[in-house]
């Protein structure tokens, strides 16, 4: 049985009726639709377990506290994590790499250097453009070759001494690019630079193990892996949080607080100030739970072929460009394309008349709209309950729409 007749009657949303079509949904990279596992395990809690965390003694504090830290284990687990305390909940992706941002901003210099790269998402580049303004530090991009590919040649050449943090996506969310994270993590290394990685892209759709990736920061969001939205994982290397102070302030990351000072909490806790994610805690747990009960390696296979697809059917279109790497194994679930004589987002709009849903738009990442000459592309993104069928009526679609030039 293929991955998606056996993934898609667990998605009740999947049966909803879009302008009198069946709903096919082809926009997971901005936020994937969720299991009936996750829903009915958050709703488990508010019912039965929900209070605050870490801080009463009552049966239902202590209940919240379990199934909260709980889902942290889970988490290590599932990213090869060597200790828990390297696992910080945040709201997702972005505030994650503004958290480790906004931490390592101190640490820069009038001079200093972050490397960041063509591809990113606003995410991982303004967090740098404030932490080096406020600093004088100075952001430089390591350029993308024209076959989507990183230019790592020239990332030697930006690569220095006066290199205090390279910033960079493990899976671009335009042209679906895997970057070799452990190589240039390495090269990072070897200057004494941090490496931060953004994996909203990637933690979805790959098996990962951050002891194989040797990574110092890495973030990913729950809302595009199948869980709730409002939470995400900062991973950090224990040896990194250990020495930083944490940037923001309030109850929860504190052991003992005088009127001019305070003692910081242990791992993870300092970086976690405030009521936590709980529920969405629970719900992330789930979603990571269904992943792996369908495998990982198995979803990767699964949508790595659809992307495939994607790219070889809407190519074979007059007037349709597809954007991103040409390999199957040097990309990831998203298929960027445009269609000469149309706005990207009139795209998206004809597609929705069909009941197909698609990104359009510059996708967080203008520098890379800049770099390919365009405004915006239209964005095809998968989930282990899309289907072969699926795409081939998206490629029908839009070949109706090259027809009607």
């Amino acid at each position: 049985m293929r991955l998606d007749e056996l993934a898609r009657r667990d998605f009740p949303i999947l049966e909803r009726i879009v302008n009198g079509r069946p709903l096919i949904y082809l926009d997971s990279a901005a936020s994937s639709q969720k299991p009936r596992t996750v829903i009915e395990a958050m709703t488990r809690y508010y019912e039965r377990s929900h209070a605050n965390v870490h801080r009463s003694i009552h049966t239902l504090g202590e209940e919240a506290t379990e199934l909260y830290e709980t889902a942290r284990d889970r988490v290590q687990r599932f990213i090869g994590a060597a200790h828990r305390e390297e696992v910080v909940f945040t709201r997702g992706t972005s505030d994650g790499l503004s958290l480790i941002a906004e931490t390592l901003r101190r640490t820069l210099g009038p001079g200093d250097e972050v490397l960041v790269t063509e591809m990113e998402h606003h995410s991982n580049l303004v967090p740098w453009q404030l932490a080096a303004r406020d600093r004088g530090a100075v952001v430089r991009a390591i350029p993308i070759r024209d076959d989507a590919t990183l230019d790592l040649d020239a990332f030697g050449r930006l690569l220095g001494e006066r290199t205090r943090v390279v910033a960079f996506a493990h899976v671009s969310n335009v042209l679906g690019t895997v970057n070799p994270v452990r190589e240039i993590c390495a090269r990072a290394r070897a200057v004494g630079a941090v490496s931060v990685v953004d994996g909203a892209q990637a933690a979805p759709h790959l098996s990962l193990d951050m002891s194989l990736l040797e990574c110092d920061v890495y973030s990913f969001s729950s809302h595009k892996m199948l869980g709730p939205t409002g939470i995400g994982v900062l991973y950090g290397r224990r040896a990194l949080l250990e020495r930083l102070e944490p940037g923001r302030g309030g109850s929860e990351m504190i052991k003992e607080v005088w009127i001019d000072r305070a003692l910081w909490n242990d791992l993870p806790w300092r970086f976690e100030p405030g009521t936590p994610p709980i529920a969405e805690a629970v719900g992330l747990a789930a979603a990571i739970e269904y992943l792996e009960k369908l495998g990982m390696e198995r979803v990767a296979e699964h949508e790595r072929a659809l992307a495939h697809q994607a790219m070889a059917e809407l190519e074979a279109i007059p007037g349709v460009t597809v954007y991103g790497p040409r390999s199957p194994a040097a990309r990831g679930a998203v298929v960027a394309f445009s269609v000469a004589g149309y706005h990207p987002h009139d795209v998206a709009a004809l597609l929705d008349a069909e009941g197909i849903a698609v990104r359009a738009g510059h996708h967080c990442a203008q520098p890379l709209m800049r770099r390919l000459g365009v405004v915006g592309t239209s964005r095809a993104s998968f989930s282990v309950f899309n289907s072969p069928d699926e795409v081939s009526r998206l490629a029908r679609v839009v070949a109706e729409l090259g027809s009607r030039l």
